[in-house]
């Protein structure tokens, strides 16, 4: 096993002693309820695509999608609002239960447009059946009359 210098470094402890021990890998940054109700009323304050968003996640070393999961977080009523008083939780289930409804609603909205699409299509087909039956009934029944017109 070759062992580069920064190995080296790394397994030596400050007494020059080479150690087996493994650096402690870095602890996750956790943030309160009432700095991310701070943060996303400062980004949402900004205008839409303006710089100044960008600058306030550097400021902050904050990346989009903690925006994202917070506002996310804050429309199902457990991020606090943004004057810093938590919503009711009475009405925020009753915000979630309404909006669970809301979307429900709207997907059964779509398959019935989508079924309705497919039996007016269906129904096209069937009245272009019927109208090819009829004239071919119509063709046999001619055929039909002259034959026996032949025949007296």
């Amino acid at each position: 096993m070759t062992m580069t210098l920064a190995d080296q470094t790394a397994m030596t402890g400050q007494d020059g002693r080479v150690t087996d021990e493994q650096p402690t890998r870095p602890k996750r940054r956790t943030f309160t309820k009432a700095y991310r109700a701070r943060i996303l009323t400062a980004f949402d304050a900004l205008p839409e695509g303006s710089p100044e968003r960008g600058a306030l996640l550097r400021k902050e070393r904050l990346y989009h999608s903690h925006i994202v999961h917070w506002r996310k977080q804050a429309e199902n009523g457990t991020l606090p609002a943004s004057t810093g008083r938590p919503e009711k939780s009475a009405e925020s289930e009753e915000l979630a239960q309404l909006r669970a409804e809301n979307k429900k609603l709207k997907a059964d909205t779509a398959k019935l447009e989508s079924r309705n699409e497919k039996l007016a299509g269906e129904l096209g087909k069937t009245k272009t059946a019927l109208d090819i039956a009829g004239k071919a009934f119509a063709l046999l029944q001619d055929i039909s009359s002259s034959a026996d017109s032949d025949t007296n």
